[in-house]
């Protein structure tokens, strides 16, 4: 790694964390602890104020400011950014797809050429065949969640609950997690005592409070396990069993793209529960599943499921 690439990494790691210490940073740019802190000096020059702690617990961290040089990206950071700017439009985020073509064409006029002929490539080949459906998130909402987890401080905000009543809530956010067209907040709940998802198309006025905690660990191996876990048991209005012959990997690897379901594998297959607060979303998801083309038998379903379903028994084609 040429000495300016690697003082570009180090800005970039800089960027992506509060604090490194210098051993950290060290084995990630493999280099020594010196070369670390001539590095550092050569951000200074160029004007990123880089904070050095003193002592064993010391470290290094990028004072944010109004007076930081331009955003500095590395090729791998550049293409990464222009490619989720190019997908945006089926983010489930209410207006980015005009918001992502300003910031690609801005992005694309600072970019040096091998890199806007790279991400230009990556536009000629890309074309949104399913867009995200689910409900609308205000982008400033997202922000704010987005900050208070990255910066482990406690929120208040107002939620909507599925009732359509509302109230005020309290929480330590986690993770951001986007699943089934939809975006959730994974938080805990101190009042409660206990973790809570919230639906982010739902939460008003997110507000920081300034008070830190300290991260706790999540009920489950990962965000996706204990997403799924929760949304399988939550009680919902409508449902529909269906049986399908696939393997339940096969089944898996298709339902992430529909709403919560829980899959079992029977003789012959999979069984599969579909559930939702709206007939025609699970009825519209039983038909996603028939697209698998595997021979699908709806097992039961509640009677405003089958009338959504039998209004589209032409598209049903195999289901029973």
């Amino acid at each position: 790694m040429s000495p300016l690439a690697r003082v570009m990494r180090l800005l970039s790691l800089l960027q992506a964390r509060r604090e490194w210490s210098g051993a950290e940073l060290a084995q990630r740019l493999a280099v020594t602890d010196r070369t670390v802190r001539r590095d550092v000096e050569k951000l200074r020059e160029l004007g990123y104020p880089v904070h050095a702690g003193t002592g064993t617990a010391g470290g290094y961290r990028l004072v944010s400011g109004r007076n930081l040089p331009p955003l500095a990206l590395d090729e791998e950071e550049a293409v990464a950014v222009a490619t989720g700017l190019l997908t945006a439009a089926g983010s489930g985020v209410s207006g980015v797809a005009e918001t992502a073509v300003r910031a690609l064409a801005k992005l694309s006029q600072i970019l040096p050429s091998r890199l806007r002929h790279r991400v230009a490539a990556v536009a000629q080949a890309t074309e949104a065949v399913q867009p995200v459906s689910g409900a609308q998130v205000d982008p400033a909402v997202l922000a704010v969640l987005g900050a208070a987890v990255r910066d482990g401080e406690l929120l208040t905000f107002g939620y909507r609950r599925r009732d359509g009543s509302a109230g005020e809530r309290r929480a330590e956010p986690h993770r951001l997690v986007t699943a089934y067209r939809l975006w959730y907040l994974l938080a805990y709940d101190p009042a409660r005592a206990d973790w809570r998802t919230f639906r982010v198309d739902r939460i008003t006025d997110p507000r920081p409070t300034g008070r830190r905690f300290a991260p706790r660990e999540l009920p489950a191996a990962d965000t996706g396990a204990y997403l799924d876990r929760v949304l399988a048991t939550t009680p919902y209005r409508h449902s529909a069993v269906v049986r399908i012959a696939a393997a339940p990997r096969e089944v898996l690897a298709w339902v992430f793209r529909l709403l919560p379901a829980r899959v079992t594998e029977v003789e012959g297959g999979s069984e599969v529960l579909l559930s939702a607060d709206q007939p025609r979303e699970v009825a519209r998801d039983v038909l996603s599943l028939a697209a698998l083309g595997a021979g699908l038998v709806i097992v039961e379903a509640d009677e405003l499921v089958r009338a959504e379903l039998d209004a589209a028994r032409d598209r049903l084609g195999q289901c029973g």
